[in-house]
């Protein structure tokens, strides 16, 4: 798999149309989420463009959220971006705002993710710590079942998501705590470097 972009290229595509810091992190976070779990599934070699493609989902979503996932394509054409990392972003939310369905496992991944990594972030910031290094997974499953807390992450697009990968929908919260803790500290550093004078 081949992005066709450096990270460099990246990180500036995303910062031009991207301003909010809010926006940033998550894409910082779904990178780092996304390098993760292609280490973890056994796609080491493929890990740059599982990162790459977390990185850029949502790059349109800040300036053209009326048009999500499909503004995106001549920014990503702009930029150099592959037609599968094309592909990737695009059916990150399908059945949402894009008919373009996951197909790789890779694509899979980030739809059952993205909507989760709010829900995380969200009970995070709940923590005394404010962290998710020592997130339980019985403390997300509460927050899960309360509809009214972060009510704007679907848990149908969750379930959805551990269905299509054919995990158990706590395999799906337990690897993705992992994940974002595992990646925090370096995201964090990362959101300072790329925010800073903002």
């Amino acid at each position: 798999m081949n992005a066709n972009i450096t990270r460099e290229a990246a990180v500036i595509g995303l910062k031009e149309y991207n301003k909010e810091p809010f926006h940033i992190q998550h894409a910082l976070t779904v990178e780092g989420v996304m390098r993760w779990y292609a280490n973890e599934l056994g796609y080491g070699a493929d890990a740059d463009f599982w990162a790459t493609v977390g990185l850029l989902h949502d790059i349109d979503f800040e300036m053209w959220p009326e048009e999500h996932c499909t503004a995106c394509i001549p920014l990503l054409e702009k930029l150099g971006a592959s037609a599968e990392l094309v592909h990737a972003v695009c059916c990150h939310a399908w059945g949402i705002c894009s008919d373009v369905e996951p197909v790789h496992e890779m694509e899979k991944v980030l739809f059952a993710a993205d909507e989760l990594t709010g829900l995380i972030g969200a009970a995070a910031r709940m923590r005394p710590s404010k962290s998710t290094t020592d997130m339980e997974l019985s403390s997300l499953k509460k927050k899960f079942k309360d509809k009214k807390f972060a009510a704007g992450c679907s848990r149908d697009t969750i379930r959805q998501g551990a269905e299509m990968l054919g995990w158990e929908l706590d395999t799906l919260l337990e690897r993705t705590i992992r994940a974002m803790a595992a990646s925090e500290a370096w995201m964090l550093a990362e959101l300072e470097k790329q925010t800073a004078g903002a």
